[in-house]
C-alpha cells in the first residue's frame, strides 16, 4: 500500500489509473469502514482510501482533539483489506491556508436533524468531502463509497454530486452492527463496560418505532413523543427518534408507503453521542 501525505504525491500515484475506487474516512478504522473499502476494490482500477480528521465539522465543544487516531492500526487492517492507496494529509497539505470557500448545503436537507443539532456539520462535511473529490477523483472521476450510518451525511453528498455535475458515482454501504445489533462506529470507543451493554438500546429504539409505525394502536403522531420518552426512562439523553421519507428526509406521513421510509435516531449515553438508521 502506497502512502501519500501530499496532493501532488497523491496525484502521481494515481496517474497511471482511469477510475479510482474512494473510501473517505477519519480513521481510527472498524469493521464497517474496511467493508466500505472491501466493496470499493471491485468498482475501480485502484483503491484509494483516505485518513484525515477534519477540523470543519466539529463543533468548538466537540471531540476534535480527542478524536482517536489509531494510525499504526489503521494502516494494518486498510493493507489487510487489499487498499492500493492511502491518503493521509496533514492538516496544512489539506488546508495549506483558512479555507474561505466552502460548500453550504442546502439547508431544506443539511438544516434538519444533525444539521439542527451540529449547526455548520454539513457545511464541514460538504466542503472537505469537495476537496477530497478534487484530490482523489479531480482528473478522472471515479466511485466514492460511504457508510448507510450517516445517512443523512450520504444524502448531503449524494446531492452535492449531483448538483455540481461531478464525474462520480456515489455507492452506498451497508451498516455494520455488532452480534448484539449495535451499529458500528468509531465512537463506541468511549463508551464503558456499562454504557456498551446499554448501547445497543438505540437500535432497538429504532426497531420498535417503526414497527410501531407499520402497525398503529394509536394517533401514528404519538410515536415519537413515546419513543423519545422510553429511552430518556433508560438515562439517555436523544437529540431525535423520528420517521421520515428517505427521498427528502421530511417527515412521514400515514399515506407513505412501506419500503419507502427510514427511522432515525441520535441520542447521549454519557457522554458520548451515537446515531443510527433504519430503512423500512
Amino acid at each position: 500500500m502506497l502512502i501519500a501525505h501530499s496532493i501532488a504525491d497523491l496525484r502521481q500515484a494515481l496517474a497511471p489509473y482511469r477510475r479510482p475506487a474512494f473510501v473517505p474516512t477519519m480513521g481510527n478504522l472498524h469493521d464497517g469502514h474496511i467493508a466500505l473499502v472491501r466493496q470499493a476494490k471491485p468498482l475501480g482500477d485502484v483503491t484509494v482510501a483516505s485518513i484525515f480528521v477534519n477540523r470543519l465539522q466539529f463543533l468548538p465543544h466537540e471531540d476534535f482533539d480527542s478524536y482517536p487516531r489509531t494510525w499504526e492500526a489503521d494502516c494494518a487492517q486498510l493493507r489487510a483489506a487489499g487498499c492500493d492507496v492511502l491518503f493521509a494529509p496533514r492538516e496544512g497539505d489539506l488546508y495549506p491556508q483558512p479555507q474561505t470557500f466552502k460548500v453550504h448545503p442546502d439547508p431544506a436537507l443539511a438544516d434538519m436533524l444533525e444539521g439542527h443539532f451540529r449547526p455548520g456539520f454539513f457545511v464541514g462535511v460538504g466542503t472537505v468531502v469537495m476537496k477530497l473529490f478534487a484530490c482523489v477523483l479531480g482528473q478522472t472521476g471515479g466511485t466514492a463509497v460511504f457508510g448507510k450510518k450517516d445517512y443523512q451525511q450520504l444524502m448531503v453528498i449524494r446531492h452535492m454530486v449531483q448538483q455540481f455535475a461531478l464525474p462520480i458515482d456515489v455507492v452506498a454501504g451497508e451498516t455494520e452492527r455488532a452480534a448484539d445489533g449495535l451499529a458500528l462506529s468509531s465512537r463506541n470507543g468511549y463508551l464503558s463496560a456499562q454504557e456498551r451493554q446499554e448501547a445497543v438500546a438505540l437500535s432497538q429504539a429504532l426497531r420498535q418505532l417503526a414497527e410501531r409505525w407499520r402497525h398503529p394502536s394509536s394517533d401514528p403522531a404519538a410515536l415519537e413523543p413515546q419513543a423519545l420518552d422510553a429511552l430518556r426512562a433508560r438515562g439517555w439523553l436523544p437529540d431525535y427518534l423520528t420517521v421520515r421519507r428517505r427521498a427528502d428526509l421530511l417527515p412521514a406521513t400515514a399515506a407513505d408507503a412501506p419500503g419507502t421510509l427510514v427511522a432515525l435516531g441520535a441520542a447521549r449515553l454519557g457522554n458520548t453521542r451515537l446515531i443510527d438508521n433504519l430503512e423500512f
